[in-house]
């Protein structure tokens, strides 16, 4: 893909044409519109005639940093890897242009775990440091009094850990619990007996909290908007699939999921993931001051401004002409179509 072309001195230059979308995701059941996108083509058909490649990632610091890179264009991601990045680049790196989940986080511990106290010596997972259920933990376990740091030491040990090892590790007593997105957090209650004991909807009012973001290059969304919404085009109607489509939705996401990860949930787990997420187009911007703050608690981000992060304007066009209620920045940026 090309960003654009070399110009004569004073003259405006033209983006070239755009054959390609480099789109990252999750195999999580919080990027769930991700994966249906893909799996029943609603991405294909709103990009036409312009190809999607795909990155699959863990967390999201790994997904920022090929956004960083240019390796790609957008990514379903958390959102305080989107605040990370933001405030780390001057407001230059990124806009967050849609919401996808809420909810889907928890953590869960080995049984005879039975409350805050019984966390001091034990050891934790993460899916990556600085990742959003990184920030959730070391937050939470700062407000019981806990010390921790990004080595792993502390009152409690925080090990960050890709997701599928955190299980393994689990299953050999290696570790004694750890915060994560579903269907991990189901995978260790259903398949492996944890306990769930801290549901992280608790914390928020009315239990909503943004769990997945659609963020896109600045760069990209300037000089590419009409293919930008073409993507959202997809995102939406992915969402709405979703909803529309409860009893096919598990079936298809498991799909996915095994496709990616080569093997696929049992039915119960699926089931309870899903049970725990909702999914949405409005990304819940109100609650983002919040998050950082969380962050700068945890030690895992700069301090800085996050005005400007979102720019909500191609999604509410869509919403607009769909006769749908549009979508607050919060103050946080453009919203207005």
């Amino acid at each position: 893909m090309m960003a654009g072309c070399a110009s004569a001195a004073g003259s405006t230059p033209e983006p070239e044409d755009v054959t390609e979308v480099r789109l990252g995701y999750f195999a999580n059941v919080t990027h769930a519109p991700a994966l249906v996108g893909l799996e029943e083509g609603l991405f294909a058909e709103s990009l036409g005639d312009i190809d999607l490649s795909t990155s699959v990632f863990n967390a999201g610091p790994a997904a920022i940093e090929a956004l960083t890179a240019g390796a790609i264009d957008a990514t379903y991601i958390g959102p305080n890897p989107s605040i990370n990045t933001f405030i780390q680049s001057g407001g230059e790196s990124a806009r967050i242009v849609a919401g996808v989940a809420t909810g889907g986080a928890a953590l869960v511990v080995r049984p005879g775990i039975d409350s805050p106290q019984q966390l001091v010596g034990t050891t934790l997972a993460t899916p990556q440091l600085g990742n959003t259920q990184d920030v959730a933990l070391r937050v939470y376990l700062a407000e019981q009094g806990y010390e921790t740091d990004p080595s792993g030491g502390g009152d409690v040990s925080i090990t960050p850990t890709e997701n599928a090892q955190t299980l393994t590790l689990f299953q050999q007593g290696a570790i004694d619990g750890a915060w994560l997105p579903e269907p991990w957090v189901s995978r260790l209650v259903v398949d492996e007996g944890a306990e769930v004991l801290v549901d992280e909807a608790e914390l928020w009012p009315d239990g909503a909290f943004p769990t997945t973001v659609l963020l896109v290059r600045a760069d990209f969304l300037e000089e590419h908007p009409d293919v930008v919404e073409r993507l959202l085009e997809g995102h939406v109607a992915a969402v709405h699939w979703i909803g529309d489509n409860a009893a096919e939705a598990p079936g298809v996401i498991n799909a996915a999921i095994e496709a990616e990860t080569g093997k696929p949930l049992s039915d119960p787990v699926i089931e309870r993931a899903l049970e725990h997420v909702a999914f949405s187009v409005d990304p819940h911007a109100e609650a983002f001051e919040t998050l950082v703050a969380n962050g700068l608690e945890a030690g895992t981000q700069k301090d800085g401004s996050i005005d400007g992060l979102f720019d909500l304007r191609i999604l509410n066009g869509l919403l607009d002409t769909a006769g749908a209620e549009q979508v607050s920045a919060a103050g946080l940026g453009e919203d207005s179509p």
